[in-house]
């Protein structure tokens, strides 16, 4: 093609001939091998600090030595498909109209399961929009009483998430945020209507329902940012099965390294044990938590009737 030895034309008029232009002449391909070291250490520093975006991730491989502009690391996390996690969607949005209860949980002593559930509302990243996760945990034990994953916000699910749980018990209050789903009529009637005291953080508050939001940073740490879902059906499956282990086999520190099924179901059976009368109804079978007969995942044919 092009000669660079050539006397008789110079490079400008072979290029000119051949309509091709000089700077492909001068290109050198960059080296693969190189970004691939780039690529695994991008992906080291994501995995450790994945709220970093692409500027302190620059810094941080400047500091290990390398000589890189915030471009090239822009297109290898795209390569990757990596990005800094930051908030996304708003899910406490309070409706204008709808009452506010009191914080109730302050000072208080928290030691029994069904004494206080907590619920919460938090946002799951799909290959399309979003998906939105809601659960109910008792607070003393860790458990996931009921759960629901949904592709809008709206109230309903969580009313289906509430109506599942109060068919295995009762809790004496339940803590939410200021979010529309639990201020709404429908919401605190059917609380009110179960006997239960209806708590709510304070406005920016997230340190009041504390523990579901350590339970949503397990959720995504331990399981969600390891996993790609396809569509709602398969993050339902994917996430229920998790919700099981994380009740039945993950062991938590402060609970002296038990289950948090194990700290709820044996708990609960004693207290049955010493008390004649229960202040709530429980199904036949209550107790046997540990053989895995309270389910937490959507019924199947919930799932079977469902349009995705």
């Amino acid at each position: 093609m092009i000669e660079i030895t050539q006397r008789d034309l110079s490079i400008r008029q072979q290029c000119t001939l051949l309509k091709v232009n000089r700077s492909t002449l001068y290109y050198r391909g960059a080296d693969q091998g190189i970004d691939g070291q780039l690529a695994n250490e991008i992906h080291e520093i994501w995995l450790e600090m994945p709220f970093y975006g692409y500027r302190r991730i620059t810094a941080e491989l400047r500091r290990r030595g390398y000589v890189i502009n915030q471009k090239r690391v822009i297109r290898l996390m795209k390569e990757m498909n990596i990005q800094a996690l930051y908030p996304r969607p708003r899910t406490t949005v309070r409706a204008a109209k709808d009452p506010i209860y009191p914080y109730l949980l302050k000072d208080l002593e928290i030691n029994r399961p069904n004494q206080v559930w907590a619920t919460d509302l938090t946002y799951i990243k799909m290959p399309v929009g979003f998906a939105y996760l809601v659960a109910l945990i008792d607070v003393c034990s860790r458990y996931v009483v009921s759960w629901r994953l949904s592709n809008t916000m709206d109230t309903h699910f969580c009313l289906e998430m509430l109506e599942e749980a109060l068919r295995y018990a009762c809790p004496e209050i339940i803590n939410s945020d200021q979010g529309s789903q639990f201020t709404s009529y429908e919401w605190t009637k059917r609380v009110k209507e179960v006997g239960v005291k209806i708590s709510m953080d304070g406005k920016g508050r997230w340190v009041d329902n504390i523990i579901i939001e350590r339970f949503w940073r397990t959720v995504k740490h331990e399981h969600v940012l390891l996993h790609s879902f396809e569509d709602l059906r398969e993050a339902r499956r994917s996430i229920g099965n998790f919700i099981n282990l994380y009740n039945h086999k993950r062991l938590h520190q402060s609970l002296g390294y038990k289950t948090p099924a194990e700290v709820y179901g044996i708990e609960v059976a004693e207290e049955q044990k010493n008390v004649a009368k229960p202040q709530f109804s429980r199904p036949d079978g209550y107790v046997d938590n540990l053989l895995r007969k309270f389910h937490t995942s959507p019924q199947a044919q919930q799932l079977q009737g469902l349009i995705v």
